[in-house]
């Protein structure tokens, strides 16, 4: 699907910004894990929704409170089938908690999700006892898990491409009867802000777990989940940041409502920081988000390092922004729905625009003037086809694969056109 986003002159009006995937899918994962949990407002996106219906699958199910051979064999289900849409988060949060409820599972998943790597999570729970496997050398969907136990004990996983792997067993390691220590190897550690999210969560449902350091964290055997009793879920401050971005470049006057809680850690609240250094103002509340643009910005170095989600809009910020902006510790954007260096890069290039990318950054320089009308395609990843609809704001263009939105945000375009989106 194409949408054909015409450059405005200005943006008015008040919107009501999405909840957060990311507190909605653990918020949903860890309710499924004992206790009672009423979660309020969650996320209506695709992979929320997924996420809901995993965690009331795993809820359906018998679960285990030891790993003794024994009654570990005789209180789980014979097998069973989990699909887990396009969500790599649901996904990784699953796969260790399979061993809790099943003695044989095949997870599948489709679209995007087909390629994206899981090997440094597969080989920690075969070394864990878990006999589980994906497809290729990634270890992709589809996943087989044939039997075998989560042992505990001391275990190392590579934390340098995804976080999701260190939450994944932080979330399964409580149940079992001995004490865990997750051990994070790799050269560079990322996103460590979601760890400290899934942390939060956790605590709330009454687990503990203690970080000794960045490379880490020790798990307490035998901890019952108590729930999380009502938990209203916070608005998404990486969705707010498109809203944000366009009130950045363009004259307005623009009100974001939602429930901002100061508490609860977002790894992509550093648009907050990153707008500030780039010349942005705005008013924050624990209630709403005002801002009246535009901005002159200036360029400079960030480091994305744990908030690989935020560089599409950053990109396009820098678009426009005075000087050249680095945007950098992003190796790890390459692993997402799309590659988003190299995918984004090549659809930049078609407006005109100065990018150069190595292994790890991005280096954006501004033009004096884009080409607009270009049809720039999102390569089925939400976080472009939202980024490219900002773009689009300022200079007009076409989004080819808009649809993909309904992944994380879908009143995307509906909000837009709130503040004054027009199409043809």
């Amino acid at each position: 699907m194409i949408l054909n986003c015409l450059a405005l002159q200005s943006l008015k009006g008040r919107i009501h910004l999405p909840a957060s995937k990311s507190y909605s899918i653990r918020a949903h994962i860890i309710a499924a894990c004992g206790g009672k949990s009423h979660i309020k407002h969650p996320s209506d996106c695709e992979d929320a929704i997924v996420a809901k219906k995993i965690g009331q699958k795993l809820i359906s199910l018998p679960r285990v409170a030891t790993f003794r051979s024994t009654r570990y064999e005789s209180g789980r289900v014979r097998e069973g089938i989990f699909s887990v849409g396009e969500s790599g988060t649901t996904l990784r949060f699953l796969l260790p908690l399979l061993a809790l409820h099943t003695s044989k599972a095949k997870v599948t998943g489709h679209g995007t999700l087909i390629g994206r790597p899981n090997a440094h999570l597969c080989q920690t729970l075969r070394e864990q006892g878990m006999d589980i496997r994906g497809h290729g050398p990634k270890e992709s969907v589809p996943i087989a898990f044939k039997g075998g136990q989560l042992q505990g004990g001391r275990m190392v996983i590579d934390g340098s491409l995804s976080s999701q792997f260190i939450s994944a067993l932080l979330i399964a390691l409580p149940s079992l009867e001995c004490d865990s220590r997750v051990i994070l190897a790799g050269k560079e550690l990322v996103s460590q802000d979601y760890i400290q999210m899934t942390m939060q969560i956790l605590k709330k449902a009454g687990v503990i777990i203690k970080k000794v350091s960045p490379r880490e964290y020790t798990v307490k055997g035998g901890q019952k989940f108590k729930g999380l009793k009502d938990f209203y879920v916070p608005s998404d401050y990486g969705l707010a940041a498109f809203s944000m971005a366009a009130a950045a470049l363009l004259p307005s006057n623009v009100v974001l409502r939602g429930n901002l809680d100061h508490s609860l850690v977002q790894s992509d609240g550093h648009i907050f920081d990153f707008l500030k250094r780039l010349g942005v103002r705005f008013q924050k509340t624990s209630r709403a988000i005002t801002m009246k643009g535009p901005f002159d910005l200036k360029g400079g170095t960030f480091s994305l390092k744990d908030c690989p989600d935020l560089v599409p809009i950053m990109s396009v910020l820098a678009l426009f922004a005075k000087g050249t902006t680095k945007l950098v510790d992003i190796h790890h954007a390459r692993a997402k729905e799309s590659d988003r260096i190299s995918d984004l890069r090549q659809e930049l290039l078609k407006v005109g625009a100065d990018v150069r990318e190595t292994a790890d950054a991005l280096f954006i320089k501004p033009c004096a003037a884009y080409k607009s009308g270009q049809t720039l395609d999102a390569h089925h990843d939400h976080r472009l086809a939202m980024a490219f609809t900002i773009l689009g704001l300022k200079i007009g263009c076409r989004v080819q694969g808009i649809e993909s939105c309904r992944k994380s945000y879908p009143s995307f375009v509906k909000d837009m056109k709130v503040l004054g989106l027009k199409t043809r």
